[in-house]
C-alpha cells in the first residue's frame, strides 16, 4: 500500500485556530477570537498561548456534544435506543434496526475529526518551544494533549497515523492527501507513553490556571493508557486488531508488566493527591452548584457568560444537529416528561433546571440498569445521585396560578410536589389502568403522585440523567431558557478513577500496598454516605459506609469492577470503552430488557444484540476516506475490517 496522508487534518487545524485563538488571564483561560492565523504566527509567544488554549477549548467539540453519549453509551449495558431514536442510534445499538458503517450518523467521526487538529497543534507547540522560550511545564501541557488525543483515537479506531505529513509526531503545515496507519503498539509506545511520562515529570502539582492539567492528571492518563495497553497485549477473547500485527510489545514487556505499571502510577496518584480529593458525598460530586469541585480533574468547560465563550453554542436555542461545541448530550437521554398532564394542566414543564432540561428521548436506560446495576437503592446513594426518580410540579413557573391540581387518587398536589415517581422497590399493587398523568403512570393507595415500577419502564418514559442535567443561574424564578445549550462543564476525568485503575490492575495480577477490595471499598464507603435525598427532595443524614464495605465480596473480579464503574460513572460516555478494553462487551451487553414506545406499555421484552468482533473498533469515517488520494482498494485496506 502506498503512503497516504489525510488532507483534512491540516485544514481542520488551521480552521480551528482561526475560530478561537486565546491568551491567558491570571486565573482562567481567556479566549480571544481572531480573524487570521497562519503557521508563522504559531512561532510567536502569543500564537503558542493561543494554541494551548485551543487544546483546552477543543475538548468541548467532543465531550458533551449532542451525540457524545450515543458514541460511548448506546449499545452497552447502560443505554439502548429510545422512542425518538433514528439511525444515528439504531446503528450503534446493534439490535437489528440499523447498520453500523463508515457513514453512521454524527458520532463515529467526531473523535477522528477533532483529535488530529489538536495533535498537530500540540506538535507545533512542542517544536517551537525553544524558539519561543517556553517553560518545560508549558510544553508538558502540549505533550499531555497530544497523548490524550492519541489515546482517544487508538481506543476508538485502533492504530492511527503518527505521521500527519511531515514525519512521525512532527508539526505539519501543508495540506497532503496521503496517510499510513501505525499499529496499536506503535501508537502507544511512540506516541502516548513518552509524552505522558514527560508530562508527569514536568507538569506542576497544582494547575497553572483554573482547569489546566497537572502532574496528577498526567499520572491518571498514563495509568489508564498502561492499563488499556496491557489488556490489548493479553487479548483474552482473541479480538482482532487493526492494522494487523502480533500482540507483542516493541520494548519486550508483557501484559503483566503494564498492569503493574498502571497499578503503581494509580497508587502514586492516590498517595500524592495534590489539589484533588474525593467529595465527601456522591450527591455533591454532580450537584450543579458544586461544579469544578476537587474531584473533577479534567473537564470540557462551558460558560453562561457569553455565547462566544461557550464554544459558539446558543444560550437560547440549540438543535440536535447544530455544529460547534454545544453541551447537549444529556438531552438525548431525557425522556419526554413534558407530556405529563394532570387535571388538564401541563404539570411538569420544560425548565432550565438539573432535573428537567430538553427532552430529546433518543436513548433509554434498560431495565437491567435498575434491577441489576443499581439494585441497592437504599444503602448506596449512587442511584439517587445519578437519576431523576421523581418529576415535580412546576406549572406555577410557567404562568399558571392554580395553587393545587387534583392528581392520583383524587388527592391534591401543589407546585414542588411529586407528580410522577419511579418506585425504588417493585410494588405489585400499582394500578396502571388509570393511565395517570397521561404518561402511563399508575396509582397506589394513599399516594398523590402517579408511580411506575422500574422493572416496567418503556422507551418513552424512564428516569432522566440528573448528574449531567441543565443548570442556569438566570432563570429569574421562572422556567428560564431550557432550550439553550447547557453551560456546565462536562466531566472527563475524576480523582476517583485512580482507585478503579489500581483495583482493575490488581485484579489482573498487580501487587502493592492496597488490595482490590481495599481500593473499591474507599469508593463504596463514600457511596454509603447521604446528606440529601434527591428523589424525595429533602435532607437525609445517613451513613451506610460500614454496611456498604461489609457487602463487598471478599474476592472481587473484573465483572465486579465493571459493575462498580457503572454505578460510579453511569451515563458519562465511558461505558463502551470500558467494555471494549476488558473485552466484556458481548458478555455484559448482548441483550437487554425494556418495554415498547408507548407510554402505557409496561410489558417489557428482551432484545438481543449482534455484537461481532469487528465492532470492537469503530469505522473510519467515510468523509476522511473520501479525502484520500488513493484507489478504492487502498481505501478499503485503510478502513477497519467489517465496515
Amino acid at each position: 500500500m502506498k503512503n497516504t496522508r489525510i488532507k483534512s487534518l491540516t485544514v481542520a487545524f488551521l480552521t480551528a485556530i482561526i475560530l478561537s485563538v486565546s491568551s491567558c488571564s491570571d486565573d482562567f483561560l481567556e479566549e480571544q477570537p481572531r480573524g487570521v492565523f497562519t503557521p508563522e504566527f504559531f512561532t510567536t509567544e502569543l500564537g503558542v498561548q493561543g494554541g494551548l488554549t485551543y487544546l483546552y477549548e477543543n475538548m468541548r467539540y467532543i465531550y458533551g456534544f449532542a451525540y457524545f453519549l450515543n458514541l460511548g453509551e448506546t449499545g452497552t449495558d447502560e443505554y439502548c435506543a429510545a422512542q425518538s431514536a433514528n439511525n444515528n442510534f439504531y446503528d450503534l445499538d446493534l439490535a437489528g434496526r440499523g447498520n453500523l458503517n463508515s457513514q453512521s450518523g454524527f458520532s463515529i467521526g467526531r473523535p477522528w475529526g477533532n483529535a488530529f487538529p489538536a495533535i498537530n497543534t500540540a506538535s507545533g507547540i512542542i517544536e517551537n518551544a525553544e524558539a519561543v522560550g517556553l517553560q518545560n511545564s508549558i510544553i508538558a501541557e502540549a505533550r499531555f494533549f497530544r497523548a490524550f488525543n492519541y489515546f482517544l483515537l487508538v481506543q476508538t479506531y485502533g492504530g492511527v497515523p503518527l505521521d500527519l505529513g511531515s514525519g512521525e509526531l512532527k508539526f505539519n503545515n501543508s495540506a497532503v492527501r496521503t496517510s499510513t496507519r501505525n499499529t496499536v503498539a506503535e501508537v502507544y509506545t511512540k506516541g502516548i507513553f513518552p509524552d505522558l511520562e514527560q508530562a508527569v515529570a514536568d507538569l506542576p502539582e497544582s494547575p497553572r490556571l483554573t482547569g489546566t492539567v497537572t502532574k496528577n492528571v498526567a499520572r491518571l492518563y498514563l495509568a489508564k493508557a498502561y492499563l488499556t495497553y496491557a489488556w490489548w497485549l493479553e487479548n483474552p477473547n482473541n479480538i482482532p486488531t487493526y492494522p494487523e500485527t502480533t500482540r507483542t510489545d516493541p520494548n519486550g514487556n508483557n501484559a503483566s508488566y503494564y498492569f503493574q505499571q498502571a497499578y503503581d502510577l494509580a497508587v502514586a496518584g492516590i498517595d500524592n493527591p495534590g489539589p484533588y480529593s474525593l467529595q465527601e458525598y456522591y450527591y455533591d460530586l454532580h450537584l450543579a452548584t458544586n461544579d469544578r469541585n476537587s474531584e473533577m480533574m479534567l473537564y470540557a468547560d462551558r460558560t453562561e457568560e457569553s455565547q462566544i465563550y461557550n464554544g459558539g453554542a446558543s444560550l437560547g436555542w440549540t438543535g440536535p444537529g447544530d455544529g460547534g461545541a454545544p453541551n447537549t448530550a444529556v438531552w438525548m437521554v431525557t425522556s419526554n416528561y413534558t407530556t405529563i398532564s394532570v387535571d388538564g394542566v401541563a404539570a411538569v414543564q420544560r425548565e432550565a433546571a438539573q432535573s428537567y432540561g430538553r427532552p430529546w428521548t433518543r436513548m433509554a436506560p434498560s431495565i437491567n440498569v435498575f434491577t441489576e446495576t443499581f439494585a441497592d437503592k437504599q444503602l448506596d446513594s449512587r442511584y439517587d445521585g445519578t437519576f431523576v426518580s421523581s418529576y415535580r410540579g412546576n406549572w406555577d413557573k410557567g404562568g399558571n396560578d392554580s395553587p393545587t391540581l387534583t392528581a392520583a387518587n383524587g388527592m391534591e398536589i401543589a407546585p414542588g410536589d411529586a407528580v410522577i415517581s419511579f418506585l425504588d422497590e417493585y410494588d405489585a399493587d400499582v394500578d396502571y389502568s388509570v393511565n395517570g398523568g397521561n404518561i402511563g403512570g399508575g396509582q397506589l393507595p394513599g399516594r398523590s403522585d402517579y408511580v411506575i415500577n422500574l422493572n416496567q419502564i418503556n422507551r418513552r418514559f424512564y428516569p432522566g440523567l440528573w448528574k449531567l442535567g441543565t443548570y442556569r443561574t438566570d432563570n429569574g424564578g421562572g422556567l428560564g431558557s431550557p432550550n439553550g445549550a447547557i453551560t456546565r462543564p462536562f466531566p472527563i476525568a475524576k480523582f476517583s478513577e485512580f482507585y478503579f485503575v489500581a483495583a482493575e490492575a490488581a485484579v489482573k495480577g498487580a501487587s502493592g500496598a492496597y488490595s482490590p477490595r481495599e481500593l473499591i471499598n474507599v469508593i463504596r464507603a463514600r457511596a454509603g454516605k447521604w446528606r440529601f435525598d434527591n428523589g424525595e427532595q429533602k435532607e437525609r443524614i445517613e451513613d451506610n459506609s460500614d454496611a456498604m464495605v461489609a457487602a463487598t465480596p471478599a474476592e472481587i473480579d473484573i465483572n465486579y469492577i465493571l459493575a462498580e464503574r457503572s454505578r460510579e460513572y453511569f451515563g458519562e460516555g465511558k461505558r463502551w470503552y470500558d467494555l471494549v478494553r476488558t473485552q466484556k462487551w458481548n458478555e455484559l451487553a448482548g441483550s437487554y430488557e425494556i418495554a415498547g414506545n408507548d407510554a402505557t406499555d409496561h410489558s417489557p421484552t428482551v432484545t438481543t444484540r449482534t455484537i461481532l468482533p469487528h465492532h470492537y473498533l469503530r469505522p473510519i469515517p467515510q468523509n476522511q476516506l473520501d479525502a484520500l488520494d488513493m484507489t478504492e482498494e487502498e481505501k478499503a485496506a485503510y478502513q477497519n475490517p467489517g465496515y
